[in-house]
Formats: C-alpha cells, structure tokens, sequence
C-alpha cells in the first residue's frame, strides 16, 4: 500500500515535502495536487514509472506526457521556445495551461508525440506543486489522473487511496484542487492554437486570432 501524506494547502510541511522528493528520487511513482486536479508524476528519467502510468491510466504508446516546471526557467533545456512564445508563456504562467513544444533531445523519445516530436510543458498554479518542484529541483514527468473508462478525473485523495493506493507509492493529500482540464495550446508554430478549451482562460488567444 502507497504512503499518504496530508500536506498543508497554503503552508506546506517542508519535512513531508523532503520525504516526497525522496519518493521520486527513489525512482517512485506519486500522485499529488495541481491547479487542475489530480496527476501521476514522476522523473524525467524514470522509464519504469512512466510504464506504470501507461499501464494504470491504460494509455498506449503515442501518449503525450507533459513536463511540470516550478517556472520557466528549465523551459529551453525541454522545449524549443521562440521569442513571441516565450513572452506569451510569462504572461500566462503559472496557470491552468498546457503549452505543446517540439522537445529537444533532452527529452526522452518515449516521451514525445512519435510522429510530431512534441512535449506538453506545465507551469501550475498550485502551493503544493510549486514547494514540491522547488525541492526536488527538477521537473516532474505528469499524466492526469483519469482512470480507463471514466470520463472524470479523481478528485478525493482518500478515494484515490481506496481505488490505486496499491499502484503508487506515494499519495499527497492537498485537498480539494478541481477537475477542470489544462486548456491545451500549441505553440510549435508561431500563431498559437487552441487545442482544447479547459479552466485557462483563452480571451487572449481569441483576441489575437
């Protein structure tokens, strides 16, 4: 059975914070709090976690991760971000977004979209994320966490317990954080496109278009 950690909302413990980076470390699959729900994260490197959130999610091979970075200061070593994109990213992040990138060779293939060679990039807006990320030190490879057949993430820490507490390690209870989906931009080109309408608001993109 996974470990279950209730880490303060607004003022996270930084004791569990280090045991939490010491899960990851440990080459461990956790879940935990963001600005849109509940994900399945890991490290960048860890093949055999990232396995085990295509096994559990039920996801094949052409699924698209994304990377979740405190700021965007580790964006450029991921991402192949251009001038406009990158002011557009400061503007809007942290945020409800999902921006898509071609991934530089920093980015595991496995990773990437096998056809366009892109990688989802994440700035949440979420206490406990930002004090997690800033302890580990390095991005998080991340999957909403949406069961097969269900078309409604988890949202009850204790119910993710109860339902896949035996599939990770680590459960970090933030409390309540939503269900509404990333808004979804591309950003491979220069004029950015609205995949998927979520809790971002897309005004801006509407105003430009």
């Amino acid at each position: 059975m996974s470990q279950y950690f209730r880490i303060h909302p607004a003022n996270p413990q930084q004791r569990l914070l280090n045991q939490a980076v010491n899960f990851l470390q440990q080459e461990g699959l956790i879940v935990y709090p963001t600005d849109s729900g509940y994900a399945l994260g890991c490290r960048v490197g860890n093949k055999a976690a990232a396995d085990r959130i295509r096994q559990l999610r039920g996801l094949g091979n052409r699924h698209e991760f994304s990377l979740v970075s405190r700021d965007l200061s580790e964006l450029s070593l991921y991402a192949k971000v251009g001038n406009s994109a990158f002011r557009l990213l400061k503007a809007l992040t942290p945020g409800a977004y999902t921006f898509i990138f071609k991934a530089t060779r920093e980015v595991p293939r496995r990773l990437q979209d096998p056809k366009r060679r892109t990688i989802g990039i994440r700035v949440p807006d979420n206490t406990v994320t930002q004090a997690l990320l800033a302890t580990l030190g390095e991005p998080l490879i991340s999957s909403t966490l949406l069961l097969p057949g269900e078309d409604i993430p988890l949202t009850d820490p204790e119910e993710i317990r109860d339902r896949i507490g035996s599939q990770v390690d680590l459960i970090i209870d933030g409390g309540y954080c939503g269900f509404e989906p990333t808004t979804v931009v591309d950003l491979v080109e220069d004029m950015p496109k609205v995949i998927r309408e979520g809790k971002g608001d897309t005004t801006i993109f509407k105003a430009e278009s």
